[in-house]
């Protein structure tokens, strides 16, 4: 028998290239995959992933790369699901795959019940809405390890499906107020399409991380970056419908030792602090604060027990552009560029968020030399101070 040789890794590649090209020019799933059956058999996520990222690199749109991703787990279908089972109970991994599944269901659970229209539990509503933190944890932590080992695009990828994500969501509970107040075939309607539509999001979205993602994660990280992916975890949270199973291998690490002497004041020039009051000052703050610096890499945020944006240690040494969605990331950097240039010294947005006013600033930093030194954010929420009126005073 014949033995066919092992393909040289940069020839694969360069197949693997020209197969999405084909793909991209409109050619038929079941034809191409007749044409590279036997180079598809020894296809791993890890070259797949890697692929993504020399093919953005060469100028292909993440647009693009997310339009072709359900033809890629077609094509590529055969080849992940040899992969084993990927994390034991209770590791980083295996809660992020048992909610998938849970959540699956659930939203299938709701497509079943709106068959007939009648009616639809608002705990299951509730529990939509607590999925939020699934999508933090893997955005705010897993992604920022992921990146840590090169692997940038396809958590960029999948950022941008968790947005299509959220978008279907707002507009099912929008479609659920209205369905609670009435049950007119219009609304009944609207509210079906739109789960069923989540349903199908989901579905390929959990495919993807699944079978591609997480069996690279799996590969490049650590176990002791493991252990800090778990406790910011549980950092974060998790949703109504499930409470982790503790991970045995998980162990608290001791702190390590920063080499600052915190019997020893920080002076400044109107005043002093030592570092244990300075940290819980800069903690009771009434509002959020986070310091990137003059390179754009995210240095510092105050941990504040009501603060209003997800910030997780893992973001600290990250450039401040990986903490963004896509397509908000051209405002990002307008923003820093006109402080660098220092066009502008700060700038105001504002938003409404789960019905509260949240009122967001960026300030430039410099020194007494008018030198750039990074972007300051502060983040409040003013819809009580808005509310203000008259004056109560001291005196």
């Amino acid at each position: 028998m014949q033995t066919v040789q092992p393909l040289d890794k940069e020839i694969k590649k360069t197949v693997l290239k020209e197969i999405i090209k084909k793909l991209h020019e409109g050619q038929p799933v079941e034809d191409i995959k007749k044409e590279f059956k036997m180079i598809l058999s020894h296809i791993t996520t890890t070259e797949i992933t890697k692929l993504e990222e020399e093919l953005i690199g060469e100028g292909l749109s993440r647009e693009d790369i997310l339009r072709l991703c359900d033809i890629h787990i077609q094509l590529f279908k055969e080849a992940i699901e040899r992969e084993d089972t990927l994390a034991p109970v209770g590791h980083p991994i295996y809660i992020l795959m048992k909610e998938h599944k849970l959540m699956l269901d659930m939203v299938t659970s709701l497509s079943e019940l709106l068959k007939d229209g009648t009616s639809v539990p608002a705990n299951l509503i509730e529990d939509l809405k607590s999925t939020e933190c699934h999508y933090l944890r893997e955005e705010n932590v897993l992604f920022p390890y992921l990146e840590k080992h090169g692997v940038t695009e396809p958590p960029k990828i999948m950022w941008m499906e968790h947005d299509r994500i959220r978008e279907v969501k707002k507009l099912i509970f929008l479609d659920f107020e209205m369905f609670k107040e009435s049950q007119k075939s219009d609304i009944v309607a609207s509210l079906r399409n739109n789960v069923n539509e989540l349903k199908e999001l989901l579905a390929s979205h959990f495919y993807k991380e699944n079978n591609i993602l997480f069996s690279v994660a799996m590969r490049l990280i650590e176990k002791d970056e493991w252990t800090m992916i778990y406790k910011e975890f549980v950092e974060i949270g998790f949703t109504n419908f499930y409470t982790p199973e503790l991970w045995k291998e998980f162990v608290l690490s001791s702190p390590k030792n920063t080499g600052i002497n915190t019997a020893t004041d920080i002076v400044f020039d109107t005043g002093h602090f030592n570092l244990n009051e300075l940290q819980s000052l800069l903690n009771t703050l009434p509002f959020d604060i986070t310091f990137v610096d003059s390179d754009d890499v995210v240095r510092y945020f105050s941990d504040s027990k009501d603060r209003i944006f997800v910030r997780t240690k893992a973001i600290i040494g990250r450039k401040v552009q990986q903490c963004h969605p896509e397509k908000s990331v051209h405002i990002v950097n307008k923003i820093l560029q006109d402080f660098k240039s220092n066009v502008k010294s700060h700038e105001d947005f504002w938003i409404n968020l789960h019905g509260r006013l949240i009122f967001i600033q960026y300030f430039a930093v410099r020194d007494k030399d008018n030198k750039y030194l990074g972007c300051l954010e502060v983040t409040r929420d003013i819809t009580e101070i808005k509310e203000l009126k008259g004056e109560k005073r001291l005196l």
